[in-house]
C-alpha cells in the first residue's frame, strides 16, 4: 500500500493548531467540575416553552380591568354664603399697545460732500463703492481742500490747494483676503511767510518773487492676509514723490507678519524692510545737489504671555540700516516690551513699557508735517534708543474714563523744523531763499513728558474729551528744541440737540515754541531766538439731518479769529465760516 503524503498550507497548520487547544482547554475544564448529582430523566415536549424573567411574576393573558366610568357617581350639593362688600373699583377698557418697530439703519454705496465759506474756502469729498460679488469690491474715493487765500498784512499770494485720488480693490475669500490700492495726491503752497523786513521792499521785488511750490505724489499698496496659517499677513507699497523743483524720492516699504499661534506657540515675528532713494537739484547754497539712499531691513519678533490679570510682551527689534551714498552699515536692536495688568475686576488697568525702533524718515513724510520746506533737505533716519513709559487707566466713575501717563523717550537724530537763513532780497533768488522756508536739523533729543485724559460718556446725548501734555526736553547740540511746544491740550465734545439736529465743539492750546533767525546780513551775532506766542483755536460744526441721505451743516473755524503763526512767520487765516451739505445714495 502506497502512503501520500499532503504537504498542508502554514495557515491550515495554525488552524489545527488552535482547534486542539480549544478542545484541550474544555476538556480540562470539564474535569476540572464538581460532579453532577442529579440523574438522568425522560422528558416529553408537547410544545415549546418561550420563557419569562420569571415564572413566579407572569403576568396574565386576560389582566383584571378596572373601568372608573363604571363607578355609580356621588351627589354633591354647594352651598354659598354671600356677604356683600362695597368696591370703589371701575375698571377700564382695554386698549391694545402696539410695540414700536425700529426701522434698521439703511447705509449707501455712495457719499458726497461739499462746503465752502469765506477766503473762498472749498472742502469736496466723493466716496464710491461698487459690489462685484458677494466678495469682492472695488472703491473710488475723492477728497479735495483748497483756499484762494487772503489773509491781511502778507505780501505774497497764500492760496493753496490739495486734493487727492484713490482707487481700491478688495477682495474676501474663505482663508485669505487681498486688498489692492491706488493713490495720487497733488498739492500747492506758497512760501509767503516774509520776516518783517520786507515792510520796505518794493513793489517790483515783491511781485517777482515766485512763492509756489507744487507737490506730486504716487503710491501702489498691496495687502495680503491669510487665516490659519504661519504667514499672517504682508502689506507692500512703492511710492513716488517730486516737486516742481525736480527733486525726486522713491520709496519701497514691505511689512510680513508672521505667528506661531496655529500651534499654540504666542510667538510674533514681523520685519520691516524699507528702501529709500532720492535726490534734490541742488542744496541751500546754490552749490551742489543732494543724493540719499538708504536701505533698511528690521526683524521684530515678540512672545506674549497671559496669566490671569497680566499681560505681557517681551521682544526685540533688530535692524541692519545702510546708508547708500556713505557705503556705511550698522546693526541696531531695540527693546520691545509691554506689559499690562488689571486691577479691581478690570476696572483698573495699570501698564507700562520700553520700546525702541528706526523711524526712516523721507520728503513725502516731511511734507506732510510741514508743506514750507525748502527743497534742499538733508534725510538720514531717527533712531528711537528708547521709550520707557508707565500709567494707569480705566473707569474712575460711572461713565468717566481716564488715563495718565509718565513717560521718558531718548532719540538720536530726532528731526527738528527751523529757519532757513535770511540771504537778503533779490528778484534772482528763488521763493524759498528769502529767509521764508524751513530746513530740517537733527538733534539728540531726550524728551520727558506727562500726558493726562478724562472722558466723559454723559449720556447718548453729550459727551466730551479732554487731554494735556507737558513736555521737557534736554538737547545736546541745538540752542532750543525748534518748533516743539512744552505744553499742550485739546477739548473735544459731541451732542445731540434732538434726532436730526446734532454737532460737535473742538478747542486746542499750544503752548510757546522757539525758532532761529540766522540773518548775517543784519544781525550783529548772526543768530537771533525767535519766540512764537501761544495760540488758543476754537471750532464748532452743526448739523441738521433732513433725511437718512440729507444733511446740512454750519462749520466755524477759529471762532475767535486770532491770526496766529502755526510756523514762524506764518500766519493762518482769521475766523472761518462755511456752509455744506452731503448727501447719501445708491446708484
Amino acid at each position: 500500500m502506497k502512503t501520500q503524503i499532503y504537504f498542508i498550507p502554514n495557515n491550515s497548520l495554525a488552524i489545527i493548531f488552535l482547534v486542539v487547544l480549544f478542545f484541550s482547554s474544555s476538556l480540562e475544564t470539564l474535569k476540572a467540575q464538581k460532579k453532577d448529582t442529579l440523574e438522568t430523566a425522560i422528558v416529553n415536549i408537547v410544545k415549546p416553552y418561550s420563557p419569562s424573567i420569571s415564572d413566579a411574576f407572569k403576568i396574565r393573558e386576560n389582566p383584571l380591568k378596572i373601568d372608573t366610568s363604571n363607578f355609580k357617581k356621588r351627589k354633591v350639593t354647594y352651598s354659598t354664603f354671600s356677604i356683600p362688600v362695597a368696591s370703589t373699583f371701575n375698571p377700564a377698557k382695554g386698549k391694545v399697545i402696539r410695540l414700536e418697530k425700529t426701522a434698521p439703519l439703511q447705509l449707501y454705496d455712495n457719499f458726497a460732500f461739499i462746503g465752502i465759506g469765506n477766503y473762498t474756502n472749498m472742502i469736496a469729498q466723493f466716496s464710491n463703492n461698487f459690489e462685484i460679488s458677494a466678495t469682492d469690491n472695488i472703491g473710488l474715493f475723492f477728497k479735495h481742500n483748497s483756499s484762494q487765500g487772503g489773509i491781511k498784512n502778507i505780501y505774497l499770494d497764500d492760496q493753496f490747494y490739495n486734493s487727492q485720488f484713490e482707487l481700491n480693490y478688495t477682495s474676501n475669500q474663505k482663508k485669505m483676503s487681498y486688498a489692492l490700492k491706488a493713490k495720487l495726491k497733488h498739492q500747492i503752497y506758497n512760501w509767503y511767510g516774509l520776516n518783517n523786513l520786507f515792510d520796505f521792499a518794493s513793489p517790483e521785488l515783491l511781485n517777482s518773487i515766485d512763492s509756489k511750490q507744487i507737490y506730486y505724489n504716487g503710491e501702489v499698496e498691496g495687502t495680503l492676509a491669510k487665516d490659519d496659517s504661519y504667514f499672517e499677513k504682508v502689506v507692500v507699497s512703492l511710492g513716488v514723490t517730486t516737486d516742481r523743483y525736480s527733486s525726486s524720492e522713491f520709496n519701497f516699504k514691505a511689512h510680513p507678519e508672521f505667528s506661531l499661534k496655529t500651534i499654540d506657540i504666542p510667538l510674533k515675528i514681523n520685519m520691516d524692510i524699507d528702501f529709500l532713494n532720492g535726490n534734490f537739484s541742488r542744496n541751500y547754497s546754490n552749490t551742489n545737489g543732494i543724493d540719499f539712499g538708504f536701505f533698511n531691513v528690521g526683524i521684530l519678533p515678540s512672545y506674549d504671555f497671559n496669566y490671569e490679570h497680566l499681560i505681557l510682551s517681551v521682544g526685540f527689534a533688530g535692524y541692519l540700516s545702510s546708508d547708500l551714498e556713505k557705503s556705511k552699515t550698522a546693526f541696531y536692536v531695540y527693546p520691545k516690551i509691554n506689559a499690562s495688568y488689571g486691577l479691581l475686576n478690570e476696572q483698573l488697568i495699570a501698564y507700562a513699557g520700553l520700546e525702541g525702533g528706526l523711524k526712516q524718515n523721507s520728503y513725502n513724510n516731511f511734507i506732510e508735517q510741514n508743506p514750507y520746506l525748502s527743497p534742499t533737505l538733508r534725510i538720514t533716519p531717527t533712531r528711537e534708543l528708547y521709550d520707557g513709559f508707565g500709567g494707569l487707566k480705566g473707569e474712575l466713575i460711572n461713565n468717566i474714563n481716564f488715563d495718565v501717563r509718565v513717560s521718558y523717550l531718548n532719540e538720536d537724530d530726532r528731526s527738528l523744523f527751523v529757519l532757513n537763513p535770511y540771504k537778503g532780497q533779490s528778484p534772482e533768488f528763488e521763493g524759498y531763499e528769502y529767509g521764508n522756508s524751513f530746513k530740517v536739523t537733527y538733534e539728540e533729543l531726550k524728551t520727558l513728558s506727562f500726558f493726562g485724559e478724562l472722558i466723559f460718556d454723559v449720556s447718548k446725548n453729550f459727551n466730551i474729551e479732554i487731554n494735556a501734555t507737558f513736555y521737557n526736553y534736554e538737547y545736546r547740540s541745538q540752542i532750543k528744541a525748534w518748533n516743539l511746544p512744552k505744553f499742550e491740550t485739546t477739548l473735544t465734545a459731541d451732542f445731540n440737540i434732538t434726532e436730526k439736529f446734532y454737532g460737535g465743539l473742538s478747542l486746542f492750546f499750544v503752548g510757546e515754541r522757539t525758532d532761529l533767525i540766522n540773518n548775517s546780513l543784519t544781525i550783529p551775532s548772526g543768530n537771533e531766538l525767535l519766540i512764537l506766542d501761544s495760540y488758543f483755536d476754537a471750532n464748532v460744526q452743526l448739523v441738521y439731518q433732513f433725511s437718512n441721505q440729507l444733511s446740512v451743516y454750519a462749520r466755524g473755524n477759529n471762532l475767535l479769529g486770532n491770526n496766529y503763526q502755526e510756523w514762524a512767520n506764518y500766519k493762518v487765516q482769521g475766523a472761518q465760516g462755511m456752509l455744506g451739505a452731503s448727501y447719501k445714495f445708491d446708484w
